[in-house]
């Protein structure tokens, strides 16, 4: 079945956040329905369609932003109440406007997620989960690492309440009152849950999560544990998802899942007879669309016009726009003519008048500021805006994702760092960018980059690489086009340990070394040195006497083991480098503090060859991959020389035809080969410097050999140097 879906704006708000815009149940399974969102001003909008028009049902007073917005009523009744979460402060709203309830969660920082069932209401600070019924207290529990989801298993299904926690640390937490019951681990940092077919499925315990990564999943939450039913990858580098919902969009009456990512993508996927998401959509493309801004909510259901559904999404911009299976467009044939029906007549009308308004408006605005600012008691005011930032490790690349978005147009983007990095290319990326000469020996900036964007670009993806053990702080300076001019500035950590990523379990056979350290250290002491050296790690300390952090170094698939507690710290590592690099950096720590720390380590030698076994594959393609690209303009002459490319061999004539992708690829990849010589280069110094030895005048023949590789004469000279 074909799905043709198009797009419609019908309102714009102000910023919102994630999970903030819902659609009210109606009567009748094609009667529109009314749409209430919530923004950063406070401001809680309930609207309906009529003859193609925004009609306002009831708006609030401004106020605190508004970080989630849920429906509920009594069990088994239609969920028309809308509760908003703001601060510490959730208000319910009647479906006429009506305040009913202001309930202040005394909670010592904001809310950032709220579930509601019943009399019960579920809400989540950056640790904390609270759950109410009646308004009264009942269950806390103080997680692990970032809550950034919360939802509850329909009562009415299960029988009894089953919160779930979707946590930073790849983890939903299963709670049975204020214990954890059970962790679930997925494949990334889940951001959003979402019940399949809005009630669980059969049993009521299917759960559909998406991960900051871009990945999908579907889990059954039993008594027993869970059963994982799938797990979708992003193989194709989607943004990570903010909102789910599940809708029969298609109408054939199985339910669709929509979702809506944080690089604007919207999506709908079909589920197959044994439940499993597909694309494309029986037979058809797959339905992508991408928005200008990021999909902070979704809903399927029917805003526009009556019988015709559509998948309503709100983006972080404010915009609330339908993607509608109504047709938008009528096609006329040759000699044919259209009638415009009085109803597109009036709204185009209306459109044209509202836009003379808004010139006029502007107009008059800037005459009056241009006459207030020659005045001799000008003032100027610094316009406020917002920025949606995201700065992120990607596994599957070995680099950073900065990802930048503004309500308004950004004019320009000027990034500096005190630390060596390369910056990446990005095809989504249109903007121009510029380079500044760096003195880093007298001012340490190492980049200076200036991104000149379009016209109308809200949002900005930057991708950059570091190196282990160089660390310091990247800044960016984002000026969007306001007048008067100004500036906010978002920085950045690059860790000792930048490339390494959380990961639930390491292979314990692989020849470790070992770095121990005591010390008079309390708990939170050493919990903030392995937070400076490491990303996700949670900025709190855990609870409890001791904690074990697992890390797998995602450019070179080192493990890393780290388990600390009071005056004691144990890290393990098949990679002497990461473990000279946590050597050096927590014992400049400790005399920062001046802590006096007793350092032992073991070094275990087959670990060496073991780095450089995993080594071996990135280098010799890297390798090769530089070869051919030399050869590439050399065989382009010979074509044009001799007319055609049959009288090379099968390998040259590969290489024409693939000139493009590997020139490509090439590209992609500034310094990657000097990076591998790096890190061979560190290896080498770093096994001799816990023997006590420095062979830094020995680099130069390490290069010879490099230059010349082959693994076995490589690791014949680690042996013997």
């Amino acid at each position: 079945m074909e799905l043709n879906l198009n797009h419609v704006d019908y309102l714009q708000v102000g910023v919102t956040s994630q999970k903030t815009m819902k659609l009210l149940p109606t009567v009748g399974r094609k009667a529109t329905q009314k749409v209430v969102v919530a923004d950063y001003d406070g401001v809680v909008t309930c609207f309906g369609m009529k003859k193609g028009e925004a009609v306002p049902v009831f708006k609030s007073l401004p106020g605190q932003k508004i970080s989630r917005l849920e429906l509920g009523g009594a069990l088994g009744t239609p969920q028309e109440k809308i509760f908003v979460s703001s601060g510490s402060e959730v208000r319910g709203y009647t479906k006429k406007g009506k305040q009913f309830l202001t309930f202040e969660a005394n909670l010592t920082e904001s809310i950032n997620a709220m579930h509601v069932s019943g009399a019960d209401l579920f809400v989540c600070a950056s640790y904390i989960y609270n759950h109410y019924c009646d308004c009264k207290d009942q269950d806390y529990y103080l997680s692990g690492d970032k809550i950034n989801d919360v939802l509850c298993l329909p009562v009415e299904t299960v029988g009894r309440i089953v919160p779930i926690l979707a946590c930073q640390d790849r983890v939903l937490r299963v709670l049975q009152g204020s214990d954890l019951q059970y962790d679930v681990e997925v494949p990334g940092p889940p951001t959003v849950l979402e019940l399949l077919n809005r009630d669980g499925g059969k049993g009521g315990e299917e759960v559909v999560y998406g991960t900051a990564d871009g990945k999908l999943g579907l889990v059954q939450i039993t008594k027993s544990g869970p059963i994982t039913s799938w797990e979708l990858d992003n193989e194709k580098k989607k943004g990570g998802v903010l909102c789910i919902d599940t809708f029969d969009i298609v109408g054939d009456g199985v339910k669709d899942i929509l979702v809506g990512r944080d690089d604007g993508t919207v999506e709908v996927y079909g589920l197959d007879s044994s439940n499993e998401p597909v694309l494309p959509i029986y037979g058809t493309p797959s339905f992508c669309l991408k928005l200008n801004s990021s999909v902070t909510s979704i809903q399927g259901g029917c805003v526009g016009k009556d019988m015709y559904d559509e998948v309503l999404t709100a983006t972080y911009t404010g915009w609330v726009s339908g993607l509608t299976t109504e047709p938008q467009q009528m096609v006329a044939g040759p000699g044919d003519e259209i009638k415009m029906s009085r109803e597109t007549q009036g709204k185009v009308a209306t459109l044209r008048a509202e836009l003379e308004q808004l010139q006029v408006k502007v107009l008059q605005g800037r005459e009056k500021y241009q006459q207030s600012s020659q005045s001799s008691t000008a003032v100027s005011a610094v316009p406020v805006f917002s920025i949606n930032d995201k700065f992120t490790l990607c596994q599957d690349d070995a680099s950073y994702s900065l990802t930048l978005e503004v309500q308004t147009a950004i004019d320009n983007l000027l990034l500096q760092s005190d630390v060596p990095i390369d910056l990446l290319d990005v095809d989504k990326n249109s903007a121009v960018v510029s380079f500044s000469e760096c003195d880093s020996e007298s001012n340490g900036n190492f980049l200076l980059a200036t991104y000149r964007c379009q016209a109308n670009t809200t949002r900005l993806e930057l991708k950059v690489r570091s190196i282990e053990g160089q660390y310091g702080t990247l800044q960016a300076y984002v000026t969007p086009r306001l007048q008067p001019k100004t500036c906010q500035v978002r920085q950045y950590q690059i860790k000792p340990l930048s490339l390494h990523q959380r990961t639930h379990a390491i292979d314990q056979e692989r020849p470790m070394n070992t770095l121990r350290l005591t010390g008079q250290f309390s708990f939170a002491e050493i919990h903030s040195w392995v937070v400076f050296c490491l990303p996700e790690v949670p900025e709190k300390t855990p609870a409890g006497d001791n904690i074990t952090f697992y890390f797998q170094n995602t450019f070179l698939g080192t493990h890393l083991e780290a388990t600390y507690c009071k005056g004691e710290a144990n890290f393990k590592s098949d990679n002497i480098s990461t473990i000279s690099i946590l050597k050096d950096v927590l014992s400049k720590e400790a005399t920062k503090r001046k802590i006096n720390l007793n350092i032992s380590y073991e070094v275990n030698e087959d670990s060496v060859s073991h780095t450089l076994q995993m080594i071996h594959p990135k280098l010799e393609y890297q390798l090769i991959l530089a070869k051919k690209v030399q050869l590439i303009d050399a065989l382009k002459e010979l074509q044009v020389h001799e007319g055609n490319a049959d009288f090379l061999i099968p390998e040259y004539r590969s290489i024409l035809d693939e000139s493009a992708q590997l020139l490509e690829e090439y590209k992609k990849q500034p310094a990657h080969l000097e990076r591998l010589y790096g890190m061979i280069t560190d290896l080498f110094i770093d096994k001799f410097k816990f023997k006590g030895q420095n062979v830094k005048t020995k680099v130069s023949q390490l290069l010879a050999i490099l230059n010349n590789y082959e693994l076995d004469s490589l690791m014949e000279f680690f042996s013997e140097a």
